[in-house]
């Protein structure tokens, strides 16, 4: 009985730690995770999807987004602490160790694991570079100024799973949406990457901040454009209607915004700009699912 009182103690005390490390106390990452996987859920099932895949991605989203911070923050332990914004995560302060955060990565790739399961085996069997996806990213930073590209790989795989999670198959629907949610990906981590731009030039971290330099501006701005574009050429596909259209427009409207709030480079704007792509999310999620809803 006193070591289960220790033992729950000892996780009690480690809970901060573990939120801070999972990014549970910061959801913002899990939104611009989760709202294209329900962007691909409603599409694919060209309307409410099952229950069961709802909760499955949902619970998916957090645990991987959960998972893949420890895995980055586990590998950047040795530069984290020569960055301001990033010097006092627990790996850096040794509130967590590093076998502590291997450990706690592997359960929650576990956790989300079995919840596949409960798919089919196309899903099962995508799941595989999903993880995959996740573990390589971390690493790309030391080998390639386009770390963001592997990010929105990992971070678009969601919506190839949820249509076969949905439908058995992956159509060309999915992958105009998986190209869509690279390109946005891609645009707005490198708004993030503007903000750690000076650190990272001084610690030899990589990214598509770095590699467009002066360009980074009109560079975002292309992407930004090209997103909105493959969104336009899925709702004329899938013949939406105005509510999807409005959605987008709203979106469009707020990458028109974050060009105006990062023009001056500052870090704090730029932080600002990275945070707004959450109301982009919602704003598609919501004409998708209000055309639908229209539509039905």
């Amino acid at each position: 009985m006193v070591y289960e009182e220790t033992l729950l103690e000892r996780v009690r005390d480690r809970l901060p730690a573990w939120l801070e490390i999972t990014r549970l106390n910061r959801p913002v990452g899990i939104g611009l995770l989760l709202w294209p996987t329900l962007w691909a859920l409603w599409v694919a099932a060209d309307g409410i999807p099952s229950t069961g895949n709802l909760v499955i991605f949902i619970l998916g989203v957090v645990l991987t987004r959960s998972a893949g911070c420890v895995i980055n923050d586990w590998a950047d332990r040795d530069f984290d602490g020569h960055v301001e914004r990033t010097q006092r995560r627990p790996l850096p302060e040794g509130r967590v160790r590093p076998s502590e955060a291997l450990i706690l990565a592997a359960a929650l790739v576990g956790l989300a694991f079995i919840l596949v399961l409960f798919t089919n085996l196309l899903t099962i069997l995508l799941a595989i570079v999903a993880v995959a996806l996740a573990a390589l990213y971390p690493f790309t930073k030391r080998l390639t100024h386009l770390p963001q590209l592997f990010l929105g790989a990992a971070f678009s795989w969601a919506i190839i799973m949820a249509f076969a999670a949905e439908t058995g198959t992956v159509p060309e629907a999915a992958w105009l949406l998986f190209v869509a949610n690279l390109l946005w990906t891609v645009a707005y981590d490198t708004e993030y990457a503007m903000v750690d731009r000076p650190w990272d030039l001084k610690v030899g971290i990589k990214s598509t901040a770095i590699l467009f330099g002066e360009l980074d501006r009109l560079m975002i701005g292309i992407l930004q454009a090209a997103f909105l574009l493959s969104l336009l050429l899925l709702g004329d596909r899938l013949d939406y209607g105005v509510a999807y259209f409005l959605g987008v427009a709203v979106a469009a409207g707020l990458c028109v915004w974050q060009q105006w709030l990062i023009r001056g480079r500052d870090l704090d704007a730029c932080f600002r700009a990275f945070r707004s792509n959450n109301a982009a999310g919602i704003a598609i999620l919501i004409g998708l699912i209000t055309d639908r809803a229209l539509a039905g």
